[in-house]
């Protein structure tokens, strides 16, 4: 069989003595020796045979690579490179095969919840953007020159038009440039701005009071504020006892805070309604509350609420009550691939590593892929 078009041939050209690194025997590596044959085909010429047991680095077995890339999942290239006598950028080269070999495994996406996230991959504001399939919680897309409506477009592109007529609800950020190219490639979906995202603002919002504060007070009240950052935007029982003895000590100092504070917390119970009026009484009644309390930040972020209402309110709907945490725990993964990734300049490595971070990585040199039958099991 042809190496370049996979057409069987029925003359050959020669062959030769090949030598590829197989799976190991306890602390002896192993190596086969076999003829290579080379073909003689009518469209691409003089190749090498296709051989199954072969990785596409043909000094290397397909099992032996994906022994190497299931190691990946787990340690540094680095480790895997200096525990199994490798080459840096040869362990790379397997670990991609593995990951390319897992998306295949896992067929094309088909989704009907997606969330769309851009992540930053360098300095300088360079972007690209991550849709995630939220049903099935895997990421389905990387991708783009950066995080405008062009770049959003290329993913429906793609997804192609019938994958994309099937989407029925799309999870993002209030940015415009992705609620218009959805808007524009998948009409028919709902939008709903991520939860995780507006709390980030009105965290901000509460962090300017903060700061706001700790200008306008002089004195002795000062030393309650300072370096209080993290005890005021996290929650009380992620605290510490220490936390939340300096939490206490802060909002019986300073009213405006207290205020302030407790005004966030309440605004967690917005997504517990199952009624868009509900929930929009709810909204009036906690903007009602900043009337005369001098706290222009969370009237900023009313203001922005009140723009995007539509795609908020869409929580209430029964068909739309997805789990929306699996975006941000990517966000998390994906910060964990780039720190361990660091020094590298692949991006399509990078690509790789996210599309692959959710999906089972259960092969076994013994018995193949167990969930997809065997792969050149050993």
């Amino acid at each position: 069989m042809c190496g370049g078009c996979g057409k069987v041939c029925r003359s050959g050209y020669d062959k030769r003595w090949r030598r590829a690194r197989d799976l190991g025997c306890g602390d002896r590596e192993v190596y086969l020796d076999f003829h290579m044959h080379r073909v003689a085909c009518a469209d691409c010429g003089v190749k090498n045979e296709k051989l199954a047991f072969l990785s596409d680095n043909t000094k290397y077995t397909l099992r032996f690579a994906m022994q190497i890339g299931g190691l990946c999942r787990a340690m540094t290239i680095t480790d895997v490179a200096r525990r199994m006598h490798l080459d840096w950028h040869t362990v790379k080269e397997l670990d991609k095969l593995y990951m390319r070999e897992q998306l295949a495994r896992a067929g094309p996406p088909t989704p009907n919840v997606i969330g769309v996230d851009e992540i930053s991959i360098e300095k300088r504001h360079v972007y690209r953007i991550v849709v995630s399939d939220l049903e099935r919680k895997r990421a389905i897309w990387f991708g783009g020159d950066g995080r405008g409506e062009r770049d959003m477009d290329m993913f429906y592109e793609a997804l192609g038009r019938e994958s994309a007529e099937k989407i029925r609800l799309a999870v993002m950020d209030m940015w415009k440039p992705f609620r218009q190219s959805t808007q524009r490639n998948a009409p028919q979906a709902a939008i709903l701005f991520d939860k995780f995202h507006i709390l980030r603002h009105l965290g901000e919002a509460l962090d300017k009071i903060r700061k706001a504060e700790y200008g306008r007070v002089t004195g002795p009240q000062r030393k309650f504020i300072k370096g209080q950052k993290y005890v005021l935007l996290s929650h009380e029982e992620n605290l510490t006892n220490e936390g939340r003895k300096s939490l206490r000590l802060l909002l019986k100092a300073n009213k405006r805070l207290n205020t302030a504070y407790i005004l966030r917390e309440s605004f967690d119970q917005l997504w517990d309604y199952k009624s868009e009026a509900w929930a929009r009484r709810f909204f009036d009644n906690w903007k009602a509350q900043l009337r005369w309390q001098r706290l222009k930040p969370y009237e900023t972020f009313a203001e922005m609420i009140e723009r995007h209402w539509d795609g908020i309110a869409a929580y209430c709907r029964p068909e739309n009550k997805i789990a929306l945490g699996f975006v941000e725990g990517l966000n998390n993964k994906i910060r964990v691939l780039q720190r361990r990734a660091y020094g590298l300049r692949d991006e399509e490595y990078l690509k790789l590593k996210i599309l692959t971070a959710s999906l089972p990585g259960n092969y076994s040199p013994r018995v193949g892929w167990s969930r997809a039958g065997s792969l050149g099991g050993g």
